[in-house]
């Protein structure tokens, strides 16, 4: 069983791999910037991780696993709740985990996909298609018995949009405070309610009409 003290540099070697894979994605991250923000020996990441990239995926994985804690995606709902209700706290909490500057997740996973590495790939599918199966569900039950998968896949991808791209732009503009950016998002808890009404409206006209018996 390991020490409290190898548990705690486990965990700031974690910390700070998340930090430095935000600013500079894999590639350009060094072992040694990395070690010193964590304040632990150069050859910590071997004796931890085995290497810098299994410390990739494992930061990756812990900066999840810290972002869900905070904003858990079923946003607290009732598992009996009605779908509108379940999908406007699902939304909800996508996009204040998105928003928070706390979040390390996603933003190692846009470094990843503008350069990729390929070792997050088995680690996100891993941890990520089963949230997304949750979303596609709620889609599939508020369009109906009668709707085809690719409406579910449509729909669910238009309403993820809907809350991915605003909020990173909202994200950067708010670490370039001084670049002329146009306002996007001045209000979350407003624009959470226009994204939920919008979706439902979505999805309430894609419905296929129901067969005549």
């Amino acid at each position: 069983m390991p020490s409290k003290k190898s548990a705690r540099t486990r965990e700031r070697l974690l910390s700070a791999a998340g930090d430095v894979f935000v600013e500079k994605g894999f590639r350009d991250a060094t072992v040694a910037e990395i070690c010193a923000r964590a304040g632990a020996n150069i050859a910590a990441v071997n004796y931890y991780f085995g290497g810098k990239e299994a410390l990739y995926q494992e930061a990756w994985r812990h900066c999840l696993a810290e972002s869900l804690r905070a904003h858990p995606p079923d946003g607290g709902a009732d598992p009996g709740a009605p779908p509108e209700e379940r999908l406007r706290e699902r939304l909800r909490a996508l996009m204040g985990r998105i928003a928070d500057p706390e979040t390390k997740d996603f933003f190692i996973s846009q470094m990843e996909i503008a350069n990729p590495t390929g070792l997050l790939e088995e680690v996100m599918m891993r941890e990520l298609i089963p949230m997304r199966e949750k979303t596609l569900a709620m889609v599939r039950e508020l369009l109906g018995p009668d709707a085809d998968e690719r409406q579910v896949v449509f729909c669910e991808a238009c309403i993820i949009s809907m809350c991915v791209h605003p909020l990173i732009m909202r994200r950067l503009g708010q670490k370039t405070p001084n670049a002329r950016m146009p306002v996007i998002v001045d209000d979350l808890d407003a624009f959470a309610d226009h994204v939920v009404r919008f979706a439902l409206a979505g999805i309430h006209a894609s419905r296929t009409p129901a067969k005549a018996s």
